[in-house]
């Protein structure tokens, strides 16, 4: 089930972004094959499989890449392939043999996605970097923050996952659209640089015009306003207000018990301090289930702040479904939502181990090639 049902990805397992790509494809449908690595990776931060939630919903199987029957059995399963997904240095594929040249060769319809930082070619191509060096680079990390306050790393959502696995995502379906509407495969040279660039496109644009300035905490919606922020409550907790439009602001003031007259212009930046100051003593009188119970259901855009643990429980997401729990853990449904084709449910994450070779290679491959790699030793 789902709109990508009956598509077919080989992912070359790695971290960060490639997975993240490969699970909303899978989320969708699509049946994506993970190939790991023989002799697993040390990562800086490791986990329990099952709770490593970006390998959910698909199959997998363990190869010495090293090894050319290996090599060959990738390309076999490439030729019954969409797409294929790596997310190594520029050239590690290629000194494989499982590079673009030789995918292609195997299936000319082939979309070859590759993830990267700092994309396929460039000065920094060749070199290690992570999401903070990519969205640094862009103008991205310095616009986050507070005024006189370092830059605010915005966990890796931003570069790894925004400009890098969305970008990779929609860079592969388009290609795969493109191939099967008679055109030829291809390369997606998914770069973070680009994609994190890109996403802040109106930014460079209200630059240009003049209406935002690169001084942190000093526009609008940067945390320089009084009206679009995070303010402190009676117990400790947060709320966040935002009414940017002039009718949303009014009726925050109106619930806030605030004379617009004291305040004076919204948008004039002279009164911003005093008015800030004037939330800020008005928010701290309240705890945040009390200030949630007089704002939530109003105009006046506001939310409390939840943490990880809190936001399962929120009316609305329960009420929409937003999170779902999956063998005992809970975590974000699928997204986005169809009205036909409504995927199924995700599987909890599996190792690659002998037990589940077959069901892993049961869409790509008959039986008899499946026993006679397991014979050869190419699949432990």
């Amino acid at each position: 089930m789902g709109p990508l049902e009956g598509i077919r990805i080989i992912e070359l397992a790695g971290i960060g972004p490639g997975p993240m790509a490969a699970m909303l494809l899978a989320d969708l449908g699509a049946t994506v094959l993970r190939i790991e690595r023989r002799r697993p990776v040390k990562l800086g931060i490791e986990r329990p499989l099952r709770y490593n939630l970006l390998l959910r919903n698909r199959k997998s199987i363990a190869l010495d890449l090293k090894d050319p029957k290996a090599v060959e059995l990738v390309l076999s399963l490439v030729e019954r392939a969409d797409a294929l997904i790596e997310g190594f240095r520029p050239g590690v594929t290629e000194r494989l043999g499982l590079g673009p040249q030789a995918a292609l060769e195997r299936n000319p319809k082939l979309v070859y996605g590759r993830i990267t930082g700092w994309g396929q070619d460039g000065p920094l191509s060749e070199y290690a970097g992570h999401d903070l060096n990519y969205i640094a680079i862009t103008g991205v990390l310095n616009a986050i923050g507070r005024r006189g306050q370092p830059a605010s790393i915005p966990l890796n959502l931003i570069g790894d996952y925004a400009g890098g696995s969305l970008y990779l995502v929609m860079g592969l379906l388009s290609a795969i659209l493109h191939a099967r509407n008679g055109g030829k495969g291809q390369v997606v040279d998914a770069a973070i640089v680009d994609g994190t660039a890109n996403l802040a496109t109106t930014f460079f644009g209200m630059q240009a015009a003049g209406i935002w300035r690169d001084g942190r905490g000093t526009n609008i919606t940067d945390s320089g306003s009084h009206f679009y922020d995070v303010y402190e409550c009676a117990d400790g907790n947060w709320i966040s207000v935002g009414p940017i439009e002039e009718k949303f602001y009014l009726e925050l003031l109106r619930l806030l018990d605030i004379d617009p007259e004291t305040l004076g212009a919204q948008l004039d930046e002279r009164n911003w301090p005093a008015a800030r100051a004037l939330f800020a003593l008005k928010f701290k009188s309240r705890t945040r289930e009390q200030w949630t119970t007089l704002l939530e259901h109003t105009d006046a855009c506001f939310a409390p702040v939840l943490s990880w643990s809190e936001a399962p429980e929120h009316p609305h997401l329960k009420a929409r479904g937003t999170f779902i729990d999956i063998d005992g853990i809970v975590q974000p449904a699928p997204a986005p939502r169809f009205s036909v084709t409504v995927p199924e449910k995700p599987t909890a994450p599996e190792a690659p181990d002998a037990a589940t070779i077959d069901a892993a290679l049961a869409a790509w491959l008959a039986p008899e090639r499946i026993g006679e790699l397991k014979e050869a030793g190419t699949l432990a």
